[in-house]
């Protein structure tokens, strides 16, 4: 649902400056879908540690895709756009592959963040001043990846208890007058308020505010993005239903729409007057959740695996410990793990 939400707002951005209430909609869906989409990956990552079989799912399933993908999306510009100048830099990340950079810097300090007394502050520190320092650059989209830090952080100390307190019933019915209310000040902000903060890409001063803005954003937009999180995740079902195993191919969707988006920005498919119409836009929208929930199929991970998640045996090598248990024989194994349990 949260992988939805990504590629709807994508969807919208070439048709929002024609329409207050689309672009209402698209500050509030900007508030809150990538803090979703951070903290269940925080909240999946909480086991990670430097064992090396995890190391290895680290670089095959993050930095590999980070290096296949950050090539293809300037590539396809230079086809589909006929823009021949468009230049390949890995240290650059390009429009979606900035998640990817994100994600392993913030796995890899994951033990740090497990070790520490008060992890959450710490990280909202850590964004905080990065909000105000513009010399951080645009390398490896840095400013992003710290400030965006305290919701992975955020996933890091959660449990499973703290998804069912929010899909209680008193929690679900409070969640629409909130998101009612959101989308009015969303309404009310569209003249007032940059949503170049929403993307947490800048420093206060490269956006012409002050510097102590920067912190005052990192907090406010942190309690904010935490309520509405809060409210998406209550409206989540509890329990298995047809779309739960779509889970498992998010990163397909996240980084494949990409494609369709740009394509249709490149060859100005957005630019017919019938989509800025509110029947239009209704049509981008649905269009947009079908591609997304298609490219997170099976059969699309089946294609597309072998430069998602690659299995690169021959780059790593065998770990003693692995070949160890290997030969162990396998009733010893089995007791040894049920004393541990």
């Amino acid at each position: 649902m949260a992988i939805v939400l990504v590629a709807v707002g994508h969807a919208w951005e070439p048709l929002k400056g024609d329409s207050r209430v689309l672009e209402a909609a698209y500050t509030v869906v900007y508030s809150f879908h990538m803090p979703a989409f951070i903290i269940i990956s925080g909240f999946f990552s909480r086991s990670f540690d430097m064992r090396p079989d995890r190391l290895r799912r680290l670089v095959t399933g993050v930095a590999v895709p980070y290096i296949v993908f950050e090539t293809a999306y300037p590539l396809f510009r230079r086809v589909v756009d006929d823009a021949p100048e468009q230049e390949i830099s890995l240290l650059d990340p390009w429009y979606l592959t900035w998640f990817l950079v994100a994600l392993f810097v913030w796995r890899l300090t994951t033990p740090i963040w497990n070790a520490v007394r008060h992890p959450l502050p710490l990280a909202l520190g850590i964004a905080a001043l990065a909000s105000v320092t513009p010399g951080i650059g645009n390398d490896l989209d840095l400013q992003r990846v710290l400030q965006f830090l305290p919701y992975f952080v955020l996933g890091l100390c959660m449990r499973p208890d703290h998804f069912h307190l929010v899909r209680r019933r008193a929690v679900r019915i409070a969640a629409v007058p909130v998101f009612a209310a959101a989308l009015a000040f969303g309404w009310w902000a569209v003249p007032r308020m940059d949503t170049a903060w929403f993307y947490h890409r800048d420093a206060a001063q490269e956006l012409g505010a002050p510097w102590w803005a920067g912190p005052v954003m990192v907090f406010a937009m942190f309690g904010c993005s935490l309520l509405l999180t809060a409210c998406f995740f209550a409206w989540v079902p509890g329990r298995r239903t047809w779309f739960t195993a779509l889970g498992a191919g998010t990163l397909y969707g996240y980084l494949l729409h990409g494609f369709v988006v740009k394509a249709g920005d490149y060859r100005g498919w957005f630019e017919h007057s019938v989509l800025h119409q509110p029947l239009g836009e209704i049509a981008v929208s649905v269009l947009a959740a079908v591609m997304v929930t298609l490219l997170c199929t099976a059969p699309v991970r089946r294609v597309f695996r072998c430069v998602m998640e690659p299995r690169m045996e021959w780059a790593f090598k065998r770990d003693a410990a692995e070949t160890a248990r290997a030969r162990e024989p396998r009733e010893k194994r089995e007791t040894r793990e049920k004393v541990s349990v």
